[in-house]
């Protein structure tokens, strides 16, 4: 078990230090961790509304208004379930002591991007190509 990186609570990721040391991945170890606490919370907070609001509503239109409401949260969570499982994934590239590197080009992700979408898997010149070629091979 590796010992406990300390980080100071201002530290921020820079291009002149190693790229991913113990630092860097401890500061997105936590990030990521951070983000899926907070949709945990967000889901329980959901089931917990849901639950207290269920009620008969008499009215037809206040009925579909609330029902539309409650599927637009559903298709949230089930967005945010998702994004979960992407977190996940970017866990255990860190104790692999692969993220933050593309895993199409093997080249180092930008800490930039990495800090805005803790869980990219590409560098974003290989994210880019890979949507102008879905574009273009996609069927409509």
């Amino acid at each position: 078990m590796k010992a406990e990186v300390f980080l100071p609570d201002d530290y921020r990721p820079a291009e002149d230090e190693p790229f991913m040391n113990d630092r860097q991945t401890e500061y997105f170890r936590r990030k990521l961790l951070s983000w899926k606490a907070e949709i945990s919370v967000d889901s329980r907070d959901t089931i917990t509304g849901m639950k207290d609001q269920t009620r008969n509503i008499p009215d037809v239109a206040d009925r579909a208004s609330e029902e539309t409401d409650r599927a637009l949260e559903l298709r949230t969570r089930d967005r945010q379930r998702k994004l979960v499982s992407k977190i996940d994934a970017a866990l255990r590239r860190i104790d692999e002591g692969e993220y933050g590197y593309c895993e199409m080009t093997g080249e180092p992700i930008s800490l930039k991007r990495l800090d805005a979408r803790p869980i990219a898997t590409m560098s974003l010149e290989a994210q880019e190509r890979h949507e102008r070629r879905e574009k273009v091979h996609r069927d409509d």
